[in-house]
This record gives structure tokens, sequence and C-alpha cells, in this order.
């Protein structure tokens, strides 16, 4: 599972705030309430490091850490899976203001997002 930056600063941060949450309730009985605050807190930010995808992408682009494509969908130079069909579904990204495709594989439903060009 590639990492960017971003995400693994706030894994970091998040396990920083956690053990001092932890060292709050341990060491200060007054910081209890501020301490179990920090806990979750820091444990919310290491669960959304941990299963934050880019928008659009594939489990198999996240996990092999692929480039990201136009629009943050699959690159428009990588082959898709034979599997994968394009379908009527277009929208405007409302980010990146690309125009997207969704691809579908009729079998398991799973869908692939891809700019136009």
């Amino acid at each position: 599972m590639g990492l960017g930056l971003a995400r693994l600063l706030i894994l970091v941060g998040g396990l920083g705030l956690t053990l001092l949450g932890l060292a709050l309730v341990a060491i200060v009985p007054a910081g209890s309430p501020v301490g179990i605050y920090a806990v979750g807190l820091g444990l919310a930010l290491i669960v959304a490091a941990l299963i934050k995808r880019v928008r659009y992408r594939s489990d198999v682009a996240e996990r092999e850490a692929a480039p990201i494509g136009p629009g943050g969908g699959e690159p428009m130079d990588a082959l898709l899976e034979p599997r994968f069909h394009p379908t009527d579904e277009v929208f405007i990204d409302p980010t990146s203001g690309r125009k997207m495709r969704v691809w579908l594989d009729p079998r398991s439903g799973e869908r692939r997002y891809r700019a136009e060009a």
C-alpha cells in the first residue's frame, strides 16, 4: 500500500496525538477529558489515513500506487482490462472540471473512471 506524503503525515500526526492523549490520561488526572478527546481524534486520523482513497481510483491502482490520471481517475494511457466496457454515464468532475466516463465490469459491477480526451 503506497502512502502519499500527506497521508503519511496525517498517520504520524494521529499516532502522536493518540500517544499524547494516553500520556495525559495516565499522568494528569485532571487531563483525562482532554486526553480522551486527543486519543479519539488521533485514532480518527489514523483510520482516515489508512482508508482514504484518491477519488475515482480502483483498489488495484491504490494498492500498486499507480499514477493518478486526469480528474483523479485512471491514467488515460493505462490499459483497462477487457472486462471493462464504457457506459453512457458521463459527468464533470467538480474539482478539475474534467469530463469523466464510467467504465463498468458487467459481471462484478466494479466501476472505473477515466477522463475523456
